[in-house]
């Protein structure tokens, strides 16, 4: 079997266990139904109570969903020298990585990033008095040759039921759909390729380590295999998410929690925390590679996201300081690419 790199190892508490505790699954709700409000009621009780839940009849076209796997395999498949002439840099964080480290210890996965508009402007660094900005860009691999057209096809796609997911949780809270919606108009979102390998050591490594989005909504496509956790907030239980054919994962993040503070970072601040983001992990597995792809739903650059003013009166205070998105992004940019003597910034370091 061989020995295993010391930077993949987790620590003792964090490592997975061959058990779990069957607690119940996160909710599958069906966006086809017809009741608006028995719709918004589900969602929201969602958001509350797991902070994940499934989609179906969400309407991107399953052909569309079909192309991008197609594309995602090809692009994985060649070999690493081929793969890093598109390879990302702490300056461009677009492109291809068999690198990144969650919490400090190195993921047992490769990833390929694009931006879903071309390029995008961000602080050059976290510094505070720091005005300059950076543009990141999109890099495009020669091969596969309808790699390019068919992942920002399915970018437009998601996207939109990104906008329709938003505004089913913003009246979940009470808020207009589209009170979030202008945040969005010079947008960091992006959407991530993962390809997780076949690993021999399931008990030390973890394909992406527990951590929280920083995004305000992550739409996730997985394939079979199966493999991601979400730590049950009642319990403190790490539950498998089954795969359901044709479903999307919808996690929200950060932003919605200080908000309502990523969106999921987002979404937890936006929410001043009624919805909150919760952790997340990927177990590997030992005979079978793994695919995944997420669209994180980032707002643009110079939003600055704090509690929303309809959630916040006398017996609800705010609970977080207003921030910056980008300079959040660039924080956090910065520990993707090595191990750092401390943790990333995290959405509990603007609580008041």
């Amino acid at each position: 079997m061989g020995d295993i790199d010391p930077a993949f190892i987790q620590s003792t508490e964090h490592r997975p266990k061959a058990t779990f505790v069957d607690v119940g699954e996160i909710p599958i709700i069906d966006l086809s139904e017809s009741e608006e409000e028995e719709l918004i009621s589900k969602i929201g009780k969602a958001c509350e109570e797991w902070g994940f839940f499934q989609v179906i009849n969400h309407g991107v076209p399953s052909e569309v969903s079909r192309k991008v796997e197609i594309e995602t395999e090809k692009f994985f498949e060649q070999s690493t020298e081929e793969k890093r002439k598109v390879k990302r840099d702490e300056f461009n964080a677009m492109g291809y990585h068999d690198g990144e480290h969650t919490k400090n210890v190195r993921d047992w996965k490769e990833i390929f990033d694009y931006l879903v508009q071309n390029t995008a402007q961000v602080p050059s660094s976290h510094e505070p008095h720091d005005t300059q900005l950076r543009t990141l860009t999109n890099q495009w691999p020669q091969y596969p040759p309808h790699f390019r057209e068919t992942l920002e096809e399915y970018a437009r796609e998601v996207e939109k039921l990104a906008y329709k997911l938003l505004g089913l949780i913003s009246l979940s809270l009470g808020l207009a759909a589209d009170k979030f919606h202008g945040c969005f108009k010079n947008q960091l979102s992006m959407v991530r390729l993962n390809h997780y390998p076949s690993c021999p050591f399931p008990d030390l490594a973890l394909g992406v380590g527990r951590h929280k989005d920083s995004s305000a909504l992550t739409v996730l496509a997985q394939d079979d295999v199966g493999g991601l956790q979400v730590k049950r907030k009642s319990t403190g239980d790490w539950i498998p998410v089954k795969p359901t054919p044709g479903a999307f994962i919808i996690n929200v993040g950060d932003v919605v929690q200080n908000e309502l503070g990523s969106l999921k970072y987002v979404v937890m601040s936006w929410s001043n925390d009624k919805y909150e983001s919760v952790e997340h992990r990927v177990v590997v597995n030992t005979e079978k590679e793994r695919f995944s792809i997420p669209f994180f739903f980032f707002p643009s650059h110079y939003v600055m996201v704090k509690p929303a003013e309809e959630l916040v009166n006398e017996q609800n205070p705010a609970r977080y300081r207003e921030y910056n998105v980008g300079k959040f992004y660039a924080n956090r940019n910065r520990s993707d690419f090595k191990k750092r003597d401390v943790d990333n910034i995290q959405i509990h370091h603007f609580r008041i």
